[in-house]
């Protein structure tokens, strides 16, 4: 099994004459035809709303398209909500949710309308203290232990550092409706990336659950649940992606087997992906430009880790494209090399491929979320451009790529002493 490509080699050659490699592209017909399923999936609930999560993919030019398909931003930092508010987000159109947070950027959220979701009890008195307590607020839960799905152990929240318990989250909201609060969200992020189905309904049901809970025992009623994210993506080819109507359905039927007879059948769902609205839609494209041939058999490429730092920090798959090649024998074995000083800047270990020659294009699959935003300086490397590839066809350059003026942009008095 293998990945097709969203640009043939005639394209990236074309491309590449404008826009030297490595870059990252993105396909914006995917892009849009992903959130109008998304949104066609769970349009059983008329207060549906996707905040996508920007720091997967903090591209202004990708946020005005997703605001276009009807999504919101979910912001972590002070930097994502001003390129949301710069973007034209508005509220409620933004969520924040972050943990260890600096009040000025509580205040800052607060100020744009930004609903708050709040990571921990204590929170509650430092937005206080900040800028006083919201009419709309959320709060973040973590039931501990491992979260499982059919005996398979998908995650371990108990190891997370987000969220409260279940005692706390209760007595928070009990707080925060003495001081005030009106319209109450609870949000949970249980497991990362799972290509299975069943996690959104599973999730929702213990979400479901707890706001009945949270009703009966604070007298509190929940007017939005945030599934977060999770929904993840098949990274290798023999998987079968996740089917977002047969995930919405099992939203829909917890939801009416739990929150509709508790009288909460007005509750919106809200969720906050990142990966699963843009990693398909994205490709790394860089080109081979040297071979080594010692105790293993090498590919040196334009790219490096500092274009998609996933597989050097996770050890993690992605698949490749060798353009013009999609039909050749798979019948070399290849570690794909960036040039860092550092034995892990690796796109693939061993991997089979056609025979690379030098100036091949590789395409480095699933690219779109996490990708060049992972992206750093070390070694001096310097990050890549963004382009776009129209849904006319046409490629428009989103980010450009950065200069060495760039890189010695904040070393004050530089060129004057050298």
């Amino acid at each position: 099994m293998t990945k097709k490509p969203f640009i043939t080699k005639e394209q990236a050659e074309e491309i590449i004459r404008r826009f030297p490699t490595p870059f990252h592209i993105y396909d914006e017909k995917g892009i849009r035809q992903n959130a109008r399923d998304l949104y066609k999936a769970f349009s059983w609930n008329k207060g549906f709303r996707e905040y996508f999560a920007v720091k997967a993919t903090p591209t202004p030019a990708i946020l005005k398209i997703l605001k276009e398909e009807g999504c919101g931003t979910d912001c972590s930092s002070y930097s994502e909500l001003l390129m949301s508010k710069k973007c034209g987000f508005e509220a409620p159109y933004i969520m924040f949710s972050s943990n260890d947070t600096p009040s000025e950027e509580f205040a800052y959220a607060n100020e744009i309308g930004a609903i708050i979701n709040l990571d921990d009890i204590t929170h509650i008195e430092i937005l206080e203290k900040a800028c006083g307590i919201p009419e709309t607020v959320c709060c973040r839960y973590n039931p501990g232990g491992t979260f499982s799905i059919s005996n398979t152990i998908m995650d371990n929240p108990g190891d997370a550092k987000y969220g409260m318990t279940k005692p706390q989250i209760i007595e928070a909201y009990k707080i925060l409706k003495q001081k005030g609060a009106k319209n109450f969200g609870i949000h949970a992020f249980l497991a990362s990336n799972t290509v299975s189905n069943d996690y959104y309904p599973t999730l929702a049901k213990i979400l479901f659950e707890l706001a009945v809970e949270i009703k009966e025992t604070a007298g509190v009623e929940i007017s939005f649940i945030n599934l977060s994210g999770g929904i993840g993506i098949p990274y290798t080819p023999d998987k079968e992606p996740n089917d977002i109507f047969v995930i919405g359905e099992g939203v829909h039927k917890a939801f009416d087997e739990v929150l509709v007879p508790a009288g909460l059948g007005n509750v919106s769902i809200y969720t906050e992906l990142g990966r699963y609205m843009l990693a398909p839609f994205g490709h790394l494209v860089t080109t081979a430009i040297r071979e080594k041939h010692i105790h293993k058999e090498y590919i040196g490429v334009d790219a490096c880790a500092v274009n998609l730092m996933r597989p050097a920090m996770y050890g993690a798959y992605h698949h490749i494209t060798v353009l013009g090649k999609e039909n050749a024998p798979c019948d070399h074995k290849y570690d794909i090399t960036g040039s860092l000083c550092e034995n892990n800047d690796k796109f693939a270990v061993d991997r089979m491929l056609p025979e690379i020659e030098t100036g091949d294009i590789l395409v480095i699959h699933d690219t779109g979320a996490h990708g060049f935003a992972m992206g750093y300086n070390y070694n001096g490397k310097l990050k890549s451009a963004e382009l776009l590839l129209r849904e006319d066809g046409t490629v428009t350059e989103i980010r450009r790529a950065e200069t060495v003026d760039d890189y010695f942009a904040t070393l004050e008095g530089f060129w004057d002493v050298i």
